[in-house]
């Protein structure tokens, strides 16, 4: 079993929805799966939350989804979108969700 993360960056829905694809098998394989969103990602979940994508929700509320980014969510426009979603805001790294805890317990960082 490996120990994933899935770093969300890119601000299109396709992209984003392969992510969450992508986490759902690993998980399904039996792989320990995270997913941050960040960057030009933190507008979608406005969007999917509307929709209300069965695939998101299921992986917001099993905790796979870990939070979004503070900075990029204020800089965006977004952040009370995604405050309304419940999602947890990172700012770890100069308040952005960065990376370095996941390296530090060893998982492999994917960047969608």
């Amino acid at each position: 079993m490996k120990k994933i993360l899935i770093y969300t960056m890119e601000g299109k829905k396709m992209c984003f929805l392969h992510a969450l694809m992508n986490a759902k098998q690993l998980k399904e394989a039996g792989h320990e799966v995270k997913i941050v969103i960040e960057g030009m990602s933190c507008v979608l979940p406005k969007e999917l939350e509307e929709e209300k994508n069965p695939l998101y929700l299921s992986l917001k509320n099993d905790g796979t989804i870990q939070g979004v980014c503070l900075g990029c969510s204020k800089t965006l426009g977004v952040y009370e979108d995604n405050e309304k979603a419940g999602l947890r805001f990172l700012g770890d790294m100069y308040n952005h969700a960065g990376v370095l805890d996941y390296v530090n317990d060893d998982y492999e960082v994917l960047i969608f």
